[in-house]
């Protein structure tokens, strides 16, 4: 791939490098192989607005977890996980890594995170060597901005005293910039549609290998991947009442990347039905290039005193 340069280590604005939590998280403590031949590892929990983890975080660590047990030079292609209960932002996670199995070019791995033996997300992802092939992949679809003439949400949220709002403006380990109008506060220019797309990278460089960056895009997955649903309705994530929660996500790796330059997040809904909605995701380098595509589906209930906002 085209490697770019704008992975600057300045923050303008911001009264720290909040990439540093990035950098923490993905930093796991082995604690040993158990008797069941499971590997177990340790990781602590970034700052969070609320009382719950990140579940991209969730997904980063596991990746990096599972990435532990590897052969050298063998990195994530694909994973599938479900999030089977919310996880509290003030305890550490336990990972769990079973060896599925390990082929001449492919390795395969169960990973489960625990707290208090209670499991938050399961997961099963695969690995492969680097090899040739046939290489295809759609364009970008859309025509979208420099991310440089966008508003960063420090700039759309930071002066709003709010706990919620001063997370997403200063805490947050990328930098995320939308396409169309935010959907963070209500806004008489948003435009329903099911599309939805956001540049984001790192504020700071984030130095390590493919299996670093990988976990660190997954991470980011996360982020902004049920706002095309939300949009198809006219709805905003300051609608008192709502709920919303990642109920499973799957990731394809298709090529190498770098998350301290910045990725366009082109996201779109194809279907919302019995209060959950689904979101798919395409993520390009921003010469063009397609490095991982991503789906999801949440359960967004909304109180019945807004439901004509998504009629």
């Amino acid at each position: 791939m085209n490697e770019q340069t704008d992975n600057t280590d300045t923050t303008p604005g911001l009264p720290f490098d909040p990439t540093e939590n990035l950098r923490k998280v993905l930093q796991l403590r082995h604690l040993g192989v158990k008797e069941s031949g499971e590997d177990f590892f340790e990781g602590a929990v970034a700052p969070n607005p609320g009382p719950r983890v990140f579940g991209g975080q969730v997904i980063g660590q596991a990746i990096m977890a599972a990435n532990d047990t590897m052969p050298d030079g063998r990195y994530i292609h694909s994973m599938h996980g479900y999030f089977l209960r919310g996880g509290d932002a003030d305890r550490p996670i336990e990972f769990g890594v079973e060896n599925l199995r390990d082929g001449r070019s492919f390795s395969a791995r169960r990973v489960h995170a625990f707290q208090d033996g209670r499991t938050l997300l399961s997961m099963i992802a695969s690995f492969q060597d680097y090899d040739e092939g046939v290489d295809h992949y759609d364009p970008v679809p859309i025509d979208a901005p420099d991310p440089e003439s966008l508003p960063s949400t420090a700039e759309l949220l930071g002066s709003i005293d709010h706990p919620a709002a001063k997370f997403w403006a200063e805490q947050r380990p990328f930098d995320v910039r939308h396409v169309q109008e935010p959907l963070y506060l209500p806004s008489e220019k948003l435009e329903i549609s099911p599309d939805n797309a956001v540049w984001m990278k790192t504020f700071t460089a984030l130095e390590g290998p493919q299996a670093v960056q990988r976990a660190a895009l997954a991470y980011a997955s996360d982020y902004t991947l049920l706002e095309p649903v939300l949009r198809r309705h006219g709805l905003n994530w300051a609608i008192p009442g709502m709920s919303i929660a990642s109920l499973d996500h799957a990731m394809w790796f298709h090529r190498d990347v770098r998350v301290d330059d910045w990725l366009l997040y082109v996201q779109h809904s194809p279907n919302a039905t019995g209060a959950r909605g689904l979101g798919t995701g395409r993520i390009y380098t921003r010469d063009g290039l397609l490095v991982a595509s991503v789906g999801q589906e949440g359960m967004i209930r909304v109180p019945e005193k807004f439901m004509h906002l998504a009629d």
